[in-house]
């Protein structure tokens, strides 16, 4: 059982307010499987896409924000890490909060969760028995991460200094107009081996929304999947859009977790128009 390189994209879960509704949503958009880790872990349920282990899943509605209202739904993002404690501590060090503390998942592995300097929420993945999810590529599996910050400096540091990532720029910025400015963007290493994105939101995601990871999950074709997602109750925010990855969509599910399907099958090369 091999062990992921720290700051590697290994682990995604959604919290949802009402379970069985969100289980029958991605059940019915992706044909997933879900599975009940019984009592000793507070029924965390793991998902499976034609029998790949995909992710997690858990029943947030008798849990609470540390503010005291209800747990709003949402997708997670867990990087891996050599020694989940020191990790934390060193998080802590750099400018993070430490929202769950470092844990243990049974024999699976172990875990914390940090919002890191710019608000946005991390998980921390120590591997035991469960190393991550099975990239297949298909139709139903997480093809892509990445955080959109309102800071790209604070991030960069931040996560170079905790989880070793190597910021590499991909491409030249690209000019979008006047208001956006310029569209920078950076992966965790060479594009080629890159386990994620870090993109500078800050001139088209308002500052009130702060910064957040969000998750891709791959789809046959982008369009008829939002057809999908909105006949099932979810809701279209952006696109579709072409892209050199595939077409794109950020969509939102009828609990209000938000994330991306993409259609790598439907990439445009760029420069290409479309």
């Amino acid at each position: 059982m091999s062990a992921h390189p720290v700051g590697a994209t290994v682990w995604i879960d959604f919290g949802s307010n009402d379970f069985a509704a969100s289980t029958t949503f991605y059940r019915e958009l992706f044909g997933w499987e879900f599975t009940d880790s019984g009592p000793d872990t507070n029924h965390y349920t793991m998902i499976t896409n034609d029998g790949a282990l995909v992710g997690g899943a858990m029943d947030t509605s008798r849990m609470t924000c540390p503010e005291g209202g209800p747990i709003p739904s949402s997708w997670d993002v867990y990087l891996a890490v050599d020694d989940v404690d020191a990790r934390a501590e060193k998080a802590t060090a750099a400018g993070a909060t430490v929202i769950v503390p470092p844990g243990d998942a049974g024999a699976a592995g172990r875990f914390a969760v940090v919002v890191d300097p710019t608000g946005a929420t991390i998980g921390m993945w120590q591997a035991g028995d469960t190393t991550g999810f099975e990239f297949t590529g298909q139709p139903g599996s997480p093809v892509w991460f990445e955080v959109m910050s309102q800071d790209i400096e604070a991030t960069k540091a931040f996560y170079s200094e905790v989880f070793d990532f190597d910021p590499t720029p991909m491409g030249e910025p690209m000019d979008e107009d006047a208001e956006r400015g310029a569209f920078v963007y950076y992966t965790n290493g060479p594009q080629e081996q890159a386990s994620s994105g870090m993109c500078d939101a800050s001139g088209f995601v308002p500052a009130e929304v702060g910064s957040f990871w969000r998750v891709y999950l791959a789809v046959e074709s982008c369009d008829p999947a939002v057809r999908r997602v909105e006949e099932l109750g979810g809701k279209l925010l952006d696109g579709p859009d072409d892209s050199p990855f595939g077409r794109i969509a950020t969509v939102a599910d009828p609990q209000g977790a938000t994330f991306q399907i993409a259609a790598p099958s439907e990439a445009v090369p760029e420069g290409s128009g479309g």
